[in-house]
């Protein structure tokens, strides 16, 4: 057995590092290592209860708005505060434009490019996905940056920047959108669904919400399998054999996304299990941080972030990673995309996971039927606002007050826990998406999720960076910077 590092990562968001063991030409154990402390939890501690929506989008750039919304939502949860219809909708929008930019700057931009290696010169798509997908000189690349650019300008619209809109409150959003603009946006829903048709599917969006079979995506893929840059890359799956690569957790979680008043969810809330197929409810109470590898200290059993502690504790013995091993109910879960589709029922996305389970190939595709179906969802909601109604309300904070914010981030689940004691902050604990996805083993010695997908991943002979896993890493789309907060 050999042990071999792979990182720090390009095209990832932060600071990821692999140690491998290698025996036989495969992995047989992977450790995934945060290896990067900020403090936002504890630097948070003291302050006015406020400050939390200034300070906690900047722990990234590329999903604040998931940061605002958690933590709007954690205060009004400490308020008992309920937006108007307009500010929820607001928010929506903006967070679905958020993770619609995110979910494309994967394909195009983090994951994509890894098939214009010179690794893959000896296949037949290799120079067609060079001329797509390279990163200096994609035709698609280029394109994708460009439909990015231009999408954000909602964001400019609805929240008045992008990143760290100061826009969203735990009552709602203080930027009310008049009629004129809706039209302005609803063109720019119009402009972003071109760029999807005419390059990502190169079909109408309907065309790929309408399959609900392996068999019917195969045939899709089949009927022109150059037509569009998710087609071509199903085909280059099949080609590498992606189904079965980089198989995930057995149990998907989705805190549910975009709530409406009654409580439902447009992507349901649950907790999807590979064994049974079928959803269950999901308790949060459950949730527990287990500290046992990681480099903070610990204070007896693994505790629910409510009571959860930061404290750095960075030559602690058996300790690997700067991450938390959050589990729910004791077991490891995967969350992102595919998660939100799976839990939700929606037909193709589960039809695939229960036949190959959560895997390279499962991952990118739902993230990209998820922006489909963004993009039906935010027409819906932009006609939905209403003239001279409110856009948020107002409440005063106790000042002893307990809070909890969730939210569907574009990797996944994230959720705020915030306490007050004496009008200020006194804990307050963050749980990312990535959190979950690159967790490290627990004190069972149970890997996470990206730990237990990267057994059994092939290596060619002589690679050093082996692109087989560069390809499960890159599946779950990792953003460190929130990892580590």
């Amino acid at each position: 057995m050999t042990r071999l590092i792979v990182g720090p990562f390009n095209r990832v968001e932060g600071d990821l590092e692999v140690q491998l063991d290698i025996a036989d030409g495969q992995v047989r154990t992977a450790h995934v290592v945060a290896p990067m402390y900020r403090g936002f939890e504890p630097m948070l501690q003291g302050r006015d209860p406020m400050d939390a929506l200034v300070i906690v989008p900047r722990i990234c750039g590329i999903c604040s708005v998931s940061q605002s919304v958690a933590a709007a939502r954690a205060l009004a949860d400490a308020m008992g505060l309920a937006p108007p219809p307009n500010g929820r909708l607001a928010t929506h929008l903006m967070l679905a434009c958020e993770n619609l930019a995110d979910h494309l700057s994967h394909f195009y931009l983090f994951f994509m490019p890894d098939f214009t290696r010179a690794v893959y010169a000896d296949r037949p798509w290799h120079a067609e996905a060079r001329r797509r997908f390279d990163p200096q000189e994609g035709a698609h690349h280029r394109e994708a940056l460009a439909a990015r650019q231009r999408w954000f300008t909602l964001i400019g619209t609805l929240g008045g920047r992008w990143p760290h809109t100061h826009a969203l409150q735990p009552g709602g959003s203080t930027r009310a959108v008049e009629a004129a603009e809706r039209l302005r946006l609803l063109a720019k829903l119009r402009e972003m669904r071109d760029f999807v048709e005419t390059t990502l599917l190169g079909a109408p969006i309907e065309s790929l919400l309408g399959l609900q079979t392996a068999n019917d995506l195969q045939a899709w893929v089949d009927a022109a399998p150059q037509r569009g840059d998710l087609r071509f890359f199903l085909a280059i799956a099949n080609d590498l054999g992606l189904h079965a690569l980089g198989r995930g957790a057995a149990r998907l979680m989705s805190y549910g996304a975009y709530p409406s008043e009654d409580g439902q969810h447009a992507f349901a809330r649950g907790v999807w299990h590979q064994a049974s197929g079928q959803v269950d409810r999901l308790d949060t109470t459950q949730i527990r941080e287990d500290l046992h590898h990681t480099r903070l200290a610990e204070q007896g059993a693994p505790r629910h972030p409510r009571e959860g502690h930061t404290q750095p504790e960075p030559d602690k013995p058996g300790a690997y990673t700067w991450n938390k091993a959050p589990r729910l109910a004791g077991h490891v879960v995967e969350t992102g995309a595919i998660a939100r589709q799976v839990v939700d029922g929606q037909p193709l996305v589960r039809a695939l996971v229960q036949q190959h389970g959560s895997t390279v190939a499962t991952r990118v595709l739902a993230r990209v039927l998820e922006v489909a179906r963004l993009l039906e969802l935010m027409t819906q909601w932009l006609r939905a606002l209403q003239d001279d109604a409110p856009y948020c309300h107002t409440a005063a904070l106790s000042p002893v007050a307990q809070g909890e914010g969730l939210t569907e981030a574009a990797r996944g689940a994230l959720g705020h826990w915030v306490s007050l004691r004496d009008g200020r902050i006194a804990n307050y604990q963050i749980i990312a998406p990535t959190s979950w996805n690159f967790s490290p083993r627990d004190a069972a010695g149970t890997p996470g999720a990206l730990e237990a997908a990267l057994v059994g991943a092939p290596l060619r002979p002589g690679e050093t960076t082996p692109v087989a896993v560069q390809h499960i890493v890159r599946s779950f789309d990792p953003c460190m910077v929130c990892t580590v907060h």
